[in-house]
């Protein structure tokens, strides 16, 4: 059977696991890359080169593809480098683009995430948008060698809540958007069942782990100035510092409903999610 679904961002946070979970109920898919070889990462993921980029790779990435799972690259803010992917999409006849978007990104006119999903409108393709809070798996990414290494959540965002959840969870609701009726021109608020503070998060690391994990709760100016050091492009940092502010002034708590009527169940904890990651932050 040829493929015709397409998994863009699939060495990332969400996309890996939405290929996993294609991978695992035997469902055919692309597996979009920017350079094809070597192993092959899944059993049914067919690797095709990628790259938002180069509008060049579009032609054959999308040909024979019906559904599509977009994914914004970290690096890429400006929407305008949608613009040429969704015209091919437009063309080949794509019936379905399902975008990971963010919690509240249709009053949050700043972020990236809003500008692409008006482009996805305006190209009138059915889509469905996932706009979930922030992902719990951030934590063992982006912030990983600071929690790692040095025992503490280093994010400016006070005393604020968010509705963490887990991307595994976030890829269950994907793999249903993308197999499953029903789901086109809608938007799903994905969040876990609680909200916490990033105290409250390092105090849950700190009683799990039997070591102890702060929480820095820099200033802002601070925060960017951290991660400047460490190279990440300024885009990128103003992006995340965006976020984290929102999160400041209470726009992540958040809890919706969404992902249990979505996947039939209670969606995963932070606690859980400490747990299961426990080896990957080497907290043995």
């Amino acid at each position: 059977m040829n493929p015709s679904i397409l998994i863009t961002g699939v060495t990332g946070n969400v996309g890996s696991e939405v290929a996993k979970q294609l991978n695992e109920k035997k469902i055919p898919f692309k597996s979009a890359v920017r350079k094809v070889g070597g192993e092959p990462i899944f059993e049914y993921g067919e690797q095709i080169e990628f790259d938002l980029m180069r509008p060049e790779t579009f032609k054959q990435a999308l040909f024979g593809i019906e559904r599509v799972f977009l994914i914004r690259p970290p690096a890429i803010d400006d929407p305008r480098y949608f613009e040429p992917l969704l015209m091919e999409a437009q063309q080949q006849g794509v019936k379905h683009i399902v975008f990971l978007s963010l919690l509240g990104a249709q009053t949050l006119f700043f972020v990236p995430h809003r500008k692409i999903e008006k482009r996805i409108l305006k190209a009138a393709i059915p889509y469905t948008f996932l706009r979930p809070s922030f992902f719990m798996q951030n934590l063992n990414t982006t912030h990983m060698a600071e929690i790692r290494e040095d025992r503490r959540i280093y994010v400016p965002a006070g005393n604020g809540k968010t509705s963490f959840i887990d991307v595994r969870d976030i890829a269950a609701v994907a793999v249903k958007a993308l197999t499953e009726q029903g789901h086109e021109n809608k938007a799903y608020d994905l969040t876990g069942s609680e909200a916490l503070t990033y105290l409250q998060v390092a105090e849950l690391m700190s009683e799990i782990w039997e070591t102890a994990i702060q929480y820095a709760n820099p200033s802002a100016a601070d925060f960017k100035a951290y991660w400047k050091s460490h190279g990440l492009p300024q885009d990128q940092i103003n992006v995340m510092a965006g976020i984290y502010f929102t999160a400041k002034i209470g726009f992540a708590k958040k809890v919706t409903p969404d992902l249990k009527r979505l996947i039939g169940r209670e969606p995963i904890t932070m606690r859980r999610y400490i747990q299961d990651y426990r080896e990957e932050f080497q907290m043995m």
